[in-house]
């Protein structure tokens, strides 16, 4: 289980995490909310040649396959997991909804197979939903093998009404190594995309470096 890489050099991760509940699936299909998949975030990173990591949710793939396509195509973006249906994997997680801890392995290993098939930079990290994990559900997971990413710069983006609070999350707390969690999940995180340039400035105005989160995470 990690936070952050090792606090020499000037590399940052950049990390958006994907989320899908039904209830989110139901918003969509009631039409109560346009998208969940902030395609401005990806042409930003896209024609400034950004590297970032996306914890995908296996019923966010599902629902966005074109979109997991041209994430998995970029060969700046690795792809990593954050559970099927991102219920909680621990109890008073958010009100999300519980996993009984005999069904967590599972999955996240049906997770792994949802999004295999569309290639590119693919990996064994994985993130807790809300960050919400203990003893019991780390257990479950050490078949697999994983590596649990939290992170140490929290933008606070879910939800957030303005943009500016969300660069200052990032800027002020930001170090060498850093693990910066922010979200793709357009309708829930709306301010994402206009702090994002802002972030971008700043980091460079730091010396930063985004990088992929293998290269944050690598030893020496």
């Amino acid at each position: 289980m990690v936070d952050h890489g090792p606090r020499t050099g000037d590399r940052v991760a950049l990390t958006f995490d994907a989320d899908m509940t039904d209830g989110m699936l139901a918003n969509l299909r009631a039409g109560r909310v346009r998208s969940y998949a902030n395609l401005r975030i990806l042409d930003l990173l896209e024609r400034e040649q950004v590297p970032a990591t996306f914890f995908l949710t296996g019923k966010w793939v599902q629902r966005y396959p074109d979109v997991t396509r041209r994430i998995a195509g970029n060969p700046r973006f690795e792809l990593a997991n954050h559970t099927y249906g991102h219920a909680a994997f621990t109890a008073d997680c958010y009100d999300l909804p519980r996993l009984p801890v005999d069904e967590l392995a599972a999955d996240v290993a049906k997770t792994f197979e949802v999004i295999e098939p569309y290639g590119g930079r693919q990996t064994r990290y994985f993130r807790f939903p809300g960050l919400c994990h203990d003893a019991a559900a780390l257990d479950a997971l050490a078949p697999l093998g994983v590596t649990v990413v939290d992170g140490d710069v929290v933008s606070g983006d879910p939800f957030a009404k303005a943009w500016k609070p969300l660069v200052r999350a990032v800027l002020d707390h930001v170090r060498p190594g850093s693990v910066v969690i922010m979200h793709v999940t357009e309708a829930n995180a709306a301010m994402t995309d206009e702090a994002l340039p802002h972030i971008l400035a700043g980091l460079r105005e730091r010396g930063l470096t985004p990088a992929p989160l293998s290269e944050v995470l690598a030893k020496g």
